[in-house]
């Protein structure tokens, strides 16, 4: 299938940049927000677009045109206050889902963020309007019409991948390398098990792909 990736020039994008331009099942098209990074990416073989996700769900879907499915992969970032968190991880991600209902982009996997679910979990967090951004954000996209898979990991890492992880419909807290979030994204596209479930992920000792069929 044609991959809508939003968010492709983040840390964890670039992996999946990487792993879709090498599959044989899947091919690519990159949002970025910028034409310097549009620009980078088509000079390796990308195809990139340019968009925002604080403009309309139209300008969105004439984005995501051509494509079956999205991967939203994308935040506000750390430097930014609650307003921007609001307005990209919530707003943005659910226009994105509007949009891809608009063109027919049936499947759709959100990168969330570990027990973004449970609202017990980050009462008390630093982070707290990204988590609430992320728990409405996941919602909406389970009340949609989208065949939707959430994956949410635990805090990310730099380091190289294991292919190694353990996931579950809830999780105490944990880590796991951008890398491994990008595979298991990547691998849940086709992995019908994952069909319209969410589920935590962190590092562990069982195969990405076994521990997809097995949850």
């Amino acid at each position: 299938m044609k991959v809508f990736l939003i968010g492709a020039n983040g840390q964890v994008g670039r992996h999946i940049v990487y792993l879709l331009q090498a599959s044989n099942e899947h091919s690519i098209k990159a949002m970025v927000r910028n034409e310097q990074q549009a620009e980078a990416f088509k000079q390796s073989g990308v195809d990139a677009v340019v968009a925002n996700l604080e403009s309309s769900v139209d300008d969105l879907a004439k984005a995501t045109e051509g494509c079956d499915a999205v991967i939203f992969s994308a935040g506000s970032g750390s430097k930014t206050g609650p307003d921007k968190t609001l307005l990209v991880d919530l707003d943005g991600a659910v226009k994105s889902m509007e949009a891809a209902e608009k063109v027919g982009a049936n499947r759709y996997v959100m990168v969330s963020a570990i027990q973004a679910h449970n609202r017990e979990s980050w009462m008390d967090s630093p982070i707290k309007p990204y988590m609430v951004a992320k728990h409405y954000a996941d919602r909406m996209l389970a009340s949609s019409s989208l065949n939707y898979t959430i994956v949410r990991p635990g805090a990310l890492l730099n380091e190289p991948g294991t292919g190694k992880v353990q996931l579950a419909e809830n999780l105490q807290r944990g880590a796991i390398p951008r890398e491994d979030v990008a595979k298991t994204v990547v691998a849940v596209l086709n992995e019908e098990n994952t069909f319209r479930r969410s589920f935590d992920i962190i590092s562990g000792d069982t195969a990405i792909e076994e521990a997809l069929k097995n949850f």
